[in-house]
């Protein structure tokens, strides 16, 4: 099960809306993101009602992080850019501001690697994290990412191009 002792990770429902929605318009998360716009309830709805499509035919997996305690929605991590012959998928993880720096991504993370590797027999995972984003770049370090590069001038930031930085973990090692 994908469980610990601090979170446990599920798969969307039809009542996750309205967290959803919180989650995806918080404009601090779009930086780190693609979102440059709100998004809508009626969006929100429709992958909603596509979410329980099969990971090998979409290719991405978005999993709910709950506090363990009480069952509260805090964040999701998602499994994309899934390649099937090479074994490897994306990681993105946001977790809601009031919710940060308790533990609850880097736990995700140590779940979702666990069964990224048991359950979807991925060889690795990789991520691309936002140069000046150090908080981000030291929990995937945490959770067993290594850097492999510099993307330059990946970024169009309105103070100008960033670059990004690159990480990967080897799950069969």
């Amino acid at each position: 099960m994908l469980r610990d002792d601090l979170i446990f990770l599920r798969a969307l429902e039809a009542d996750d809306l309205d967290f959803l929605y919180a989650l995806e318009n918080d404009s601090s998360l779009w930086h780190v993101s693609d979102a440059v716009t709100p998004i809508s309830r009626y969006t929100l709805q429709k992958y909603l009602d596509n979410s329980a499509a099969d990971f090998h035919e979409v290719r991405q997996l978005r999993l709910v992080i709950c506090a363990a305690t009480d069952g509260r929605a805090v964040g999701t991590i998602d499994l994309f850019d899934f390649d099937p012959r090479h074994q490897r998928a994306g990681v993105g993880i946001a977790v809601l501001q009031n919710e940060r720096k308790s533990g609850f991504a880097r736990a995700a993370l140590k779940l979702l690697a666990i069964y990224a590797r048991q359950n979807l027999y991925l060889h690795q995972l990789f991520c691309t994290i936002g140069a000046g984003n150090i908080a981000s770049q030291r929990l995937f370090e945490q959770a067993g990412f290594q850097f492999v590069g510099v993307r330059k001038d990946w970024l169009r930031t309105a103070e100008g191009w960033q670059n990004v930085v690159e990480y990967q973990c080897l799950l069969d090692i």
